[in-house]
């Protein structure tokens, strides 16, 4: 299984609550540009899972206009404080169950934890805002951290 990581794209202040804010007008692009990415790569999803917040839905939103994400689900576990073991055991349910590509848009501070718990030799990596993590997923074992890919 192939597993991309991603933080959300940059997102303004002013909100009502965390969850509330939006993608800035830069935000959106960066989102595009990584769909546009993807898509160069010949990326395609058959599962797509998104933290509920605002800016999280956005970004897949704008990056699913350039890939196909077969089946979106939303999360309350893809926040930023949310357990990345829990995260760990849905992708291991999902790679029991055949799917094979996944994409996963969530925030700071869990995206870094998230990659380190699926590959414990590697250090949670800072990513910038829509920065993507590809990690190879087999079953049974630690993942490989594949590529990291940063906005620019």
């Amino acid at each position: 299984m192939k597993v991309c990581i991603m933080r959300h794209g940059e997102a303004g202040f002013s909100a009502s609550s965390d969850s509330a804010r939006k993608l800035t007008n830069y935000g959106i692009e960066q989102s595009n540009q990584a769909g546009l990415w993807l898509k160069q790569q010949n990326y395609q999803f058959d599962f797509g899972l998104v933290s509920p917040y605002l800016r999280a839905q956005q970004t897949l939103t704008e990056l699913s206009s350039h890939v196909n994400v077969a089946k979106v689900e939303t999360n309350q576990f893809l926040v930023p404080g949310g357990s990345p073991s829990y995260i760990a055991d849905m992708l291991t349910m999902l790679l029991n169950d055949g799917i094979e590509n996944v994409i996963i848009v969530s925030h700071l501070p869990l995206v870094g934890y998230l990659v380190n718990e699926l590959c414990p030799q590697v250090a949670p990596p800072m990513f910038s805002t829509a920065a993507i993590a590809c990690i190879s997923l087999l079953p049974n074992s630690a993942g490989n951290l594949e590529w990291f890919h940063q906005a620019e």
